[in-house]
């Protein structure tokens, strides 16, 4: 149950992501044009691919995937709504926190000796490398 529920809360993050992602995108396409939202589309996309993953890992364990991104999915489009409001910086900045607070979740989730194989494989192949690729790019982004 334990790792259901681990994978449960990394499905609302991503989720919430994805969410915030589209925000973000909507809010880049309409003010500065293609070039910014081309940049963040792959990180969207890769934000999709881990639901998916994380869906299909929590069903294969026998649990029922989240369908929501509950409170915390809320609360992060309000403050990237926020952030739109204050130009691209605040944006790349407000998704930057998102990005490096999902790594330290999965970076502190490798140390729970109680999670499975699948899922620790899951986080040090898939899920952990594809956050700190985020960050990188958004770190370039804010050095434009």
């Amino acid at each position: 149950m334990h790792n259901i529920e681990t994978l449960n809360q990394f499905l609302k993050d991503e989720l919430s992501a994805t969410e915030t992602y589209e925000q973000a995108l909507e809010k880049l396409r309409d003010d500065t044009g293609l070039a910014e939202s081309e940049a963040l589309k792959p990180i969207y996309e890769s934000h999709k691919d881990a639901v998916s993953s994380l869906q299909s890992l929590i069903s294969r364990l026998g649990g029922t995937p989240c369908e929501s991104s509950g409170a915390w999915g809320t609360w992060a489009k309000i403050v990237q709504g926020s952030a739109n409001l204050l130009g691209k910086d605040a944006a790349f900045t407000a998704l930057q926190v998102g990005e490096k607070s999902g790594s330290d979740n999965y970076e502190k989730a490798l140390e729970d000796t109680e999670l499975s194989s699948d899922v620790q494989s899951l986080i040090k192949t898939k899920l952990l490398p594809a956050q700190q690729a985020h960050i990188l790019t958004l770190n370039r982004l804010l050095a434009l």
